[in-house]
């Protein structure tokens, strides 16, 4: 059969090799045609369509072991897949292999350490449902289909960050397959190299298998929604803004424009999540209720997973996707004008501008502990354009590319790597900077030298390499 190489060109694979590697799995392998296929290639991002040409649907490590070694020994063009929400569609590619993780589901919580031990095609619904019977949790993605393994390894924004920081700085352990076919512990004690790189560089150092998360104790949380129509936003991002710079790290304070799922008209809409005591939470954001008044108060106390579970239906699978992040180090007066005035433009009321506060805890890690590199910016800003029709594409991507640059004046050219498109892998320096960026390039040396390991927001290696498996240049 022929399948696609890493550097893409096709080839020829002796069908008795491929049947082979098939025998030994102790999972599935899919090919093109096969029963259960479309649905496996299928991500969450409806605007990217591929077609591997095998897809291993993975039991265990040793599935993961096996189909790294025939990946590297064909030269196969491979992408791992977890969750499969990546809005850059990196978890497939065209032709080649995906090594499918989704399988992998074992989860094991340690109530007294307060650790959890996590598979990585474990989803934030799952993983929350588990820790959360103990009381215990830790910050993790918005949306409860999204994997724990990307967003882990890019870096992962959520409810509880500012509180008790990322979920890559929650991050005790990681089991990784190597490109060189080794299965290492990836920890502060062992592979420390290896760990600062997994905490924020992605998928680019090989195959996490499992992680091990530090937990917390999270009880009813203060959260919900304050609504305001779209001519307040102005006034009320600004007092947003003033707001923030005060708030306790038990609160985590969201602003999206975005249009009403009941009437389609625009509005600004604050999501506010206070992690702590109750009757406080409920002083603390006394202020920002006042603001405007707003149109609709649904803030309230729930459970944590109902939390995470809230913002489900607006993100749904099998949209079109169009992304474009960028870090503020302060939401000036400007950057509010530049945000109001281009989604006042939207061609697609599905399409999302959302501003994510950072600092709490987020800020109190150093710019060297881990590759994450947003840890001195106030906010990040994420445009997600959302379409439903893939003959509307041109004009959404267009729009959402002038936002883009409309931002450039009042944002720091950096941004969030989860959040990042497919056509942004040439900001990555300005994403990480000079020197994170340096040494995830050397880390990228050891590691994967070969480059193996592509299909991601790729740090490519050092000094040449990187054309294909076993060429040194």
């Amino acid at each position: 059969m022929v399948l696609m190489l890493s550097d893409g060109l096709g080839a020829a694979v002796e069908e008795a090799k491929v049947a082979e590697f098939e025998a030994d799995l102790g999972g599935d392998l899919l090919r093109r045609g096969a029963d259960g296929y479309d649905a496996a290639r299928r991500l969450y991002n409806a605007m990217v369509d591929k077609h591997p040409g095998l897809i291993v649907r993975c039991s265990g490590v040793a599935d993961v072991l096996r189909a790294v070694e025939f990946g590297r020994s064909h030269n196969l063009l491979t992408a791992i897949r977890s969750g499969g929400h990546n809005v850059a569609g990196k978890a497939s590619c065209e032709g080649g292999m995906v090594i499918d993780l989704s399988r992998l589901k074992g989860i094991r919580v340690d109530p007294a350490r307060r650790t959890v031990r996590a598979q990585s095609g474990v989803t934030y619904g799952e993983f929350d449902r588990e820790t959360q019977a103990f009381g215990l949790a830790t910050t993790g993605g918005l949306i409860t289909s999204t994997g724990i393994a990307g967003l882990t390894l890019g870096g992962g924004l959520g409810w509880l960050m500012r509180k008790y920081g990322l979920a890559c700085d929650n991050l005790v352990s990681a089991d990784v397959v190597s490109a060189d076919g080794r299965l290492l512990k990836a920890s502060a004690e062992e592979n420390p190299d290896l760990f600062w790189g997994l905490r924020g560089g992605g998928g680019n150092f090989g195959v996490v298998t499992s992680f091990e998360y530090r937990l917390h104790p999270v009880g009813p949380v203060l959260a919900g929604l304050l609504v305001h129509p779209l001519p307040a936003a102005r006034d009320v991002l600004r007092s947003y803004r003033d707001f923030c710079r005060e708030a306790p790290d038990e609160l985590t304070a969201y602003a999206a424009l975005m249009h009403s799922p009941e009437d389609g008209q625009p509005i600004l809409v604050l999501m506010l999540a206070y992690a702590g005591d109750l009757a406080e939470g409920e002083r603390v954001v006394t202020p920002l209720r006042r603001v405007g008044p707003p149109v609709a108060d649904t803030l309230r106390p729930m459970a944590y997973c109902d939390l995470q579970r809230s913002l489900d239906p607006i993100a749904p699978s099998g949209l079109q996707n169009y992304w474009k992040s960028d870090s503020l180090r302060r939401l000036t007066d400007e950057a509010i004008d530049t945000i109001i005035s281009h989604y006042e433009t939207t061609p697609s009321p599905l399409t999302l501008a959302i501003v994510e506060q950072l600092g709490g805890a987020v800020s109190r890690v150093g710019p060297g502990e881990t590759a994450f590199s947003l840890r001195d910016d106030e906010f990040h800003f994420v445009l997600m354009a959302r379409w439903t029709d893939p003959a509307a594409s041109e004009s959404n991507i267009r729009w959402a590319r002038e936002f883009a640059s409309a931002m450039q004046p009042v944002a720091t050219g950096a941004g969030y790597v989860n959040a990042l498109s497919e056509d942004d892998g040439n900001k990555l320096e300005a994403v990480y900077g000079p020197e994170t960026y340096r040494r995830l390039v050397a880390l990228k040396d050891r590691y994967d030298p070969t480059n193996f390991f592509r299909v991601n927001q790729n740090i490519r290696p050092g000094l040449g390499r990187g054309q294909g498996y076993g060429e040194r240049i």
